[in-house]
This record gives structure tokens, C-alpha cells and sequence, in this order.
């Protein structure tokens, strides 16, 4: 008895690290072991209840970057699983059947030779699509892999490490909609156009991108309440967050009527410039499209595709829907009670749904319950204070901002990067950081913060029934947890949100103690990441970033639209940075000082930040002792002096300013052999400027530099009338070069929309001559356009810090796993040192 004790614990711990197996081998499995520790077993019931259809195989050690996914290893299959029994039941079938071991031997032979023929066919498959002239286009509703027999690779952004990708992970079926489309609850479609009716308490979801009208009844969406009205919302479900939830809250006669509705906003077409973008939007319709689509013909496509289950899907993604926690709901029903006293702080460790509360926050409060059914406006709207320069709602990275919203939010960051509707909502302020991370510059940040709040006081003058929602960063440990209690003691919030039960408690202490001596009441609650991400947060960075360049509001719509031309190929603005007629009266970089001598090289192709300095205040002086700066200073902070500077005559003040800000501005400047304004502050660091009398109007990039005729080329979405407007002011304009990441998917745009161009262009060929509509004029002029297409793509291949890897074997295989690839989220339960946190 004791020796078969000490076998069976001895086969516990010699397949204890067996990772998690598919549902069915799991259960065999675990026949198969003796009781497990109660940590192991909670553990196992917690995914199971959390994801309950999704299985994964995690290795034990993760020591790659985690710039790209790497590629994926052979997923264990059902019969593998169940071959690594335990030796007890191995003897049972031993003694049973006798020479059963030698035949499991064989076919586990056959089956690794069968495995191994697939994947040389596999492998064959792919070169021989490879070697094709043409592949299959994506159409506006549909995504596929882009079959490239080339692989761009550059320089990868650094990671905080609390993200990595999640090997082996299989998904099958999961619930999506609670109720299934039918010929009962279509109301009219077309090829456009979809009207439901949902019955009250039933929900559905869809997926893509698409216009939304409530015509009857009451639903819920991202945590607004949308009554009928003639309004209608844009709303984007892509695949790379968790679908959007339509749930029926109130009905008329037991149930709500909405429509939907394709758009055609361009955000689709970024795909042709990005594999970011690709298998991100729904794909070839699904069952319940093919039901709604029957008497508009077959090609019919919408921007939009309505899922029951996760299986609808053609290319078999990670979707899940987005359900709000029950202590979430509560907590925000009770914080929009307090309307128009509303200033509360959400705060919590990375990765615990700080933003995913906050838009939810943000949507109710701007759809209350109307006071008649029809005439309801919500006229003061709400103040989205955003001290998260990694990852901002309504900015690119390295902004902290205030923003004030006039309409409900559905969708992700990436679009929506910047606000330029005033009917949505428009930005107050905001202030260039420089970097993803508050911690380059702890002083720097809490003079932002201070200014954005100043200005959301002066906010409500106009506005007194303005509400304040502050996302704080993960930056909660160390030097960010100083911050966070500082902000709460002086900031005079009416409630700090905590969102984590977990602690820890060398968290949990300080930020009671701040609250505590305000008189602020502290919320804790539970966290909902979500496990598993299709893109990484340095991916979800790049795509937010190249979606900013792209994205403009053209006069008359009411809707954003993406251009689909690299940015590169936009015109640019030329602006001089010397003379007297100049645009750039100063370049300055955050952090360590650049050599005047590199400073050139270290602009071009780089991402900055356009910063109006607004007064001779904002700028440091180049005497740090001397006594008249000292005493400068110190009046610029008097709020008194602020006070006395009110009852100026305003154009007297804008005199004053360009009499005195771009002569001391002039003082700093050290031209570099380019003649460049290079803003010198000492030896070592480079003092920011001062957020009291400077702000930053957006990005830009630089494009190149002209030192013969003094001129910068930028590529930048500002408005040019925001820009005269400033220097008219009397702002000097100067470009801050912070240690943001790199445009690398500006490089490589054209690259990819020569491929997608050349795709096009083949399989229109390919119609052509399937239909036999082609002729020997045709064919010629073909052959021309091929051979530009040709000549363009090698033209794209040679630009500098792209290299194009041409593989048409396993590499491409790689990278197509690679795209297809989940992240894992990890939250690090403790910290050793400050440099560990990540942001």
C-alpha cells in the first residue's frame, strides 16, 4: 500500500507540469491524477468559469521580448494528451490486454508520420499560393490574412514585460447574441440596412462597424441608456476588444426596435497600410446575415455582421462580448447620482479595466433618462480629465488632456484618437509629456495635472453641471502611488475609485489614508481584465498613432473619415525655422539633451509634439541663479498675480506676450550648424516647459529638413487654421522630440498599399478573364500596369530602417500564426522595485 502511495505521488509530480489541456482531454486527465492542492483546484475553476470554452498551453519559461508574437508550437492534439497517462493506468491496460503498449506505440508512430505529411502539405500549399501573381482582395466588409510573400520587420517597441503571447490556444464556440436572428424578428433589411425588433431582457451583438438608430423601446450599449430619437450613433465592434452588447432595457408592446446601418468611413482601408488592421472587422457574412441578405443578392455586403455564437465567425477569432461586472453597475448608478458634483479619480494596477469602467461611466452619464421622450439635451455635458500618456481614450500617446464630451463613446481608442466635432466633444487643454510613462518626469506631470484641473474650474463657469472623470495610469506603486495620494489630497474629489480587491494592501493603506483625510469617499472594486488580446498594448499604440495621421473631419460631416494614402504621400506643411518670417521658433527634446550636432539626424522621421508657448513664463530660464527669474517664477504661480492679470485689456496682453515671449525665447536658442532654434537649458536634462503658459496643439512628424532653404517639412492632422490662429496670438510654436516610439508603421506603408494595390489590380485581371471579357488592348495595358505595380513595390522595399525578408516557406507560415496570435495580460502580484512596474 505504501509503495503504490509513493508511485502515485511520484506520477502527480511528474505530470503535474502538464499544462492546461482541450475540455475533453482535460476531464480524462484529470481522472487520471489523485486529488490536487485546493490553490491548483480553485485555480482550475476559475478559467473554466471565465473562459469556458477557451483552452491554453502555456510554456513555463518566457524569456522572449515581446515585441512580435513568436511563432506557435505544434498544438497538442486529443490522442497526445491522452497517450501521457499515468503509470497506474497503464498497468490496468497492461494486465488487461497485454501487448496493448506495443500497438499504442504504432499507431502513435502512424499519427506523428500522419501530423508530420500534413504539415508538409501545409508548407507546399503555402508556396505554391506564394508563387501565385494574385490573391484574393478583401472587400469593404471583410477581412482576410494578407498572403504576402514578404515579411517587413522593424525595430520593435519595448515592452513593460506583463504582456506575452499565449501559445496553443484554441477557441471554440461561445455565446455571443441571447437571441437568434430569424424571419420573426427581422423587421425590413437590404442590402444596407438591418431593423430588429429585441425583446425586452434579450441582447445582440454584432460585429464591424455601423450606424445605430433606436426607434422604440429603451436599449443599453457600453452603459449609455439610448431612448428613441432621430439621433444617430456610430459605433465600432472590432475584433481586437470585446464586442459591444445591445440589450434590450424597456420595450413597446414586450420589445425595442433598432436599425442598423452600413457606413463607409474609411477606417476599413487601413488594413491595405497595416497588418495591425487586417482580420479586425467582421468577414463573409454569417448565418444570420445570409438570412437577412436573401432578397438582396449575393454579393451584398455590409460594414456589419450579426453574431450568435463565436463559431459564426468565418475566421474563427477570440470574441467574447462585453458584460459589465454587477458591483461595476452598482458603483456607477450610485456615482451618477452625485450629477453635476461628480469628480471622482479611477485608479487601479494595469490591466484591471480602468478604462473599460470610465467610458461605461462616461456613457451614462451623458444619457440620463429624458424628461419627455423627444426633447431631451444633454447641454452641459461631461469632463474627461486623461492622465494616462500610455494609453490615452482621446489623444494619441505621450498626451495628458482635458476633453469635454457632448456624446456617448462607442468604440475603442484607436477611433476615435482625437476630437474635432463640437458636437461630439472637443479637447480644453492639453500638455506633450514626451514619453508613454509618467515616471520620465514625476514634476513635469503633476504641473499638468494641476493646470488641466485649473482649467476644468474655469470649465465650470460655463458649465456648472459638468461632471469630472479622471483615468490615472497603472503607474500605482513607487513614485506613482506618491502621486495618486498627492492628487487626491489637493484636487478636492468627491470619490476615488480603486479597482482591484486584491490589494495590495501596501497600495490599498496609503491611497485609504489620502482619502480618509480628505473626506473623500474610497470605492474598491473588483478587476475584469480580459485574459486574452488579439494585439499588444505597444500594438494598440501604433494603431491608435496611425489612425490619428490618418483620420480628418471634413466640414459638413458629422462623422470622422480615414484616408486611405500613406502620410508620406499627403502634402506637407513647409515651415521656417529661421528668418524673421518663421513658424518654429524653438526645438527642444524631453529628457537627456542630444548633441547640437545630432540633433538633425534625430529629428527627421521622428514623432513630435507642436507645443504653443503662450507666455514668457513657460520657459526656463538660461540663468538658473539669477534673482529676477527666481522672482518671475515665483509670480507666475501667485494666483494673485493671475487674479490682477485678468482686468488687462487682452490686447495688451497679446502684445506683451510677443514682445516678450519670442525675444527670451531667442535668449535660450543655440543654432545648430543646420541653423536649427536648438533650446538649451544646461548641460545634462532639458527643462520642460512650464504647463501654466504652454499647451500642445497635437502631433506631427518630421518629414525632412531643408537646411539650404531653412525649411521643415511636417506631416501633422492639425488644422492650419488652428495653427495661424495660435501664431496670431503671439505664440511661439515649438516642436518638443520626446522618447515616444517610433513611426515605423509610416515606413512601412507604402510597402503595403503597393501590395494591396497589386492584389487589386490581379484579381481584376483574374474576373476579366473568367467572364471572357478581355481582349489583346486589354492584356497589353495589364502588362504595363503590372510592371509599374512591380516597379513601385521595389521602390517601396528600399527605404531606410525597413528590411523586407523575402521567404516563401515556413517563415510565412510563421508569420501567418503570428497574426492569428493571442496575448496573454498578466498582472504582477508584487514588486521588488519601481523599475519592474509596468505602464
Amino acid at each position: 500500500m505504501t509503495k503504490r502511495k509513493a508511485e502515485k505521488q511520484a506520477a502527480i509530480a511528474g505530470t503535474r507540469s502538464v499544462s492546461w489541456l482541450s475540455s475533453d482531454a482535460a476531464e480524462t486527465y484529470n481522472d487520471c491524477l489523485a486529488p490536487i492542492s485546493a490553490f491548483a483546484a480553485r485555480k482550475a475553476r476559475l478559467q473554466q468559469t471565465q473562459t469556458q470554452t477557451v483552452v491554453t498551453t502555456e510554456t513555463t519559461t518566457h524569456t522572449e521580448p515581446a515585441g512580435e508574437p513568436p511563432s506557435k508550437k505544434p498544438r497538442r492534439s486529443l490522442e497526445e494528451s491522452q497517450a501521457q497517462s499515468t503509470p497506474k493506468e497503464d498497468a490496468k491496460r497492461t494486465t488487461k490486454r497485454g501487448t496493448v503498449k506495443v500497438e499504442k506505440t504504432q499507431r502513435a508512430d502512424n499519427g506523428t508520420a500522419a501530423r508530420e505529411t500534413r504539415r508538409k502539405k501545409v508548407e507546399v500549399e503555402v508556396e505554391q499560393r506564394e508563387t501565385e501573381a494574385s490573391s484574393s482582395e478583401e472587400s469593404e466588409g471583410e477581412d482576410a490574412v494578407e498572403e504576402n510573400a514578404a515579411g517587413v520587420i522593424a525595430v520593435p517597441a519595448a515592452e513593460d514585460g506583463c504582456e506575452f503571447p499565449a501559445d496553443n490556444t484554441m477557441t471554440v464556440e461561445f455565446p455571443l447574441s441571447k437571441m437568434r436572428l430569424n424571419k420573426s424578428n427581422i423587421v425590413y433589411s437590404d442590402e444596407d440596412t438591418l431593423c430588429v425588433r429585441i425583446r425586452e431582457k434579450l441582447s445582440i451583438v454584432l460585429i464591424g462597424h455601423y450606424d445605430l438608430w433606436v426607434k422604440r423601446g429603451v436599449v443599453s450599449l457600453m452603459g449609455a441608456k439610448l431612448h428613441p430619437s432621430p439621433r444617430v450613433y456610430r459605433v465600432y465592434a472590432p475584433s481586437t476588444h470585446s464586442l459591444p452588447v445591445i440589450k434590450c432595457v424597456t420595450g413597446v408592446d414586450g420589445g425595442a426596435e433598432v436599425e442598423f446601418k452600413s457606413c463607409h468611413s474609411g477606417i476599413t482601408r487601413l488594413r491595405d497600410l497595416s497588418p495591425l488592421y487586417q482580420r479586425v472587422w467582421n468577414s463573409g457574412n454569417t448565418p444570420a446575415d445570409k438570412l437577412s441578405l436573401k432578397m438582396a443578392g449575393q454579393d451584398a455586403r455590409r460594414t456589419f455582421s450579426v453574431l450568435h455564437t463565436s463559431a459564426d465567425d468565418s475566421l474563427k477569432r477570440h470574441l467574447r462580448p462585453l458584460h459589465l461586472e454587477k458591483q461595476w453597475s452598482a458603483a456607477i448608478k450610485v456615482l451618477s447620482q452625485r450629477a453635476g458634483r461628480l469628480q471622482v479619480l479611477v485608479c487601479g494596477p494595469k490591466a484591471s479595466g480602468k478604462s473599460t469602467f470610465g467610458r461605461y461611466l462616461l456613457n451614462h452619464l451623458l444619457s440620463p433618462a429624458p424628461q419627455t421622450e423627444t426633447n431631451y439635451a444633454n447641454t452641459d455635458g461631461v469632463a474627461f480629465l486623461d492622465l494616462d500618456p500610455g494609453q490615452p481614450e482621446f489623444m494619441p500617446m505621450g498626451q495628458v488632456y482635458l476633453a469635454h464630451l457632448r456624446s456617448p463613446v462607442f468604440g475603442p481608442p484607436f477611433t476615435h484618437p482625437s476630437l474635432n466635432n463640437e458636437r461630439e466633444g472637443s479637447i480644453i487643454r492639453a500638455h506633450h509629456i514626451g514619453a508613454t510613462s509618467p515616471k520620465e518626469d514625476p514634476d513635469h506631470y503633476v504641473l499638468a495635472a494641476t493646470n488641466l484641473m485649473e482649467q476644468y474650474r474655469a470649465l465650470l463657469a460655463t458649465y456648472p453641471q459638468c461632471p469630472l472623470i479622471i483615468n490615472y495610469p497603472g503607474w500605482i506603486f513607487g513614485t506613482g502611488l506618491e502621486v495618486a495620494t498627492y492628487l487626491i489630497r489637493s484636487l478636492g474629489l468627491s470619490d476615488v475609485v480603486y479597482m482591484s480587491e486584491k490589494g495590495p494592501m501596501e497600495v490599498v493603506e496609503p491611497l485609504s489614508q489620502a482619502a480618509s483625510a480628505s473626506r473623500t469617499p474610497l470605492t474598491i472594486l473588483p478587476s475584469q481584465p480580459t485574459e486574452f488580446v488579439s494585439r499588444s498594448s505597444a500594438q494598440l499604440r501604433s494603431m491608435q498613432m496611425q489612425s490619428y495621421f490618418h483620420m480628418a473631419q471634413p466640414k459638413g460631416v458629422s462623422h470622422p473619415m480615414w484616408a486611405e494614402k500613406p502620410v508620406f504621400k499627403n502634402r506637407p506643411f513647409r515651415v521656417r525655422y529661421a528668418g524673421e518670417n518663421r513658424g518654429v521658433h524653438g526645438v527642444m527634446t524631453l529628457g537627456s539633451q542630444i548633441s547640437p550636432e545630432l540633433l538633425c539626424e534625430s529629428l527627421e522621421g521622428a514623432v513630435v509634439g507642436v507645443v504653443a508657448v503662450e507666455g514668457p513664463d513657460a520657459l526656463p530660464s538660461p540663468h538658473p541663479d539669477s534673482t529676477t527669474t527666481n522672482v518671475e517664477s515665483q509670480a507666475a504661480d501667485n494666483d494673485d498675480d493671475e487674479t490682477s492679470n485678468a482686468d488687462v485689456d487682452m490686447d495688451d496682453v497679446d502684445g506683451a506676450k510677443t514682445n516678450l515671449t519670442i525675444p527670451h525665447l531667442a535668449t535660450l536658442t543655440t543654432p545648430t550648424k543646420e541653423s536649427l532654434p536648438y533650446i538649451s537649458t544646461g548641460p545634462g536634462s532639458s527643462t520642460p516647459l512650464h504647463p501654466s503658459s504652454s499647451s500642445t496643439l497635437g502631433l506631427a512628424i518630421v518629414r525632412s529638413i531643408n537646411p539650404t532653404t531653412q525649411t521643415l517639412d511636417l506631416v501633422t492632422p492639425i488644422a492650419p487654421s488652428r495653427l495661424i490662429q495660435s501664431l496670431e496670438q503671439g505664440h511661439a510654436l515649438v516642436l518638443v522630440r520626446g522618447v515616444l516610439d517610433n513611426p515605423n508603421w509610416a515606413v512601412a506603408e507604402e510597402y503595403y498599399g503597393a501590395r494591396a494595390e497589386d492584389r487589386r489590380v490581379r484579381r481584376n485581371i483574374k474576373r476579366r478573364k473568367d467572364a471572357g471579357d478581355e481582349d489583346d488592348g486589354d492584356a497589353a495595358q495589364d502588362q504595363k500596369v503590372l510592371g509599374l505595380l512591380k516597379e513601385r513595390i521595389r521602390r517601396a522595399k528600399e527605404v531606410p530602417f525597413m528590411t523586407v525578408v523575402e521567404d516563401h516557406g515556413r517563415r510565412r507560415q510563421e508569420e501567418v500564426e503570428q497574426q492569428r496570435a493571442l496575448w496573454k495580460l498578466r498582472k504582477k502580484a508584487g514588486i521588488e522595485s519601481e523599475d519592474e512596474v509596468g505602464y
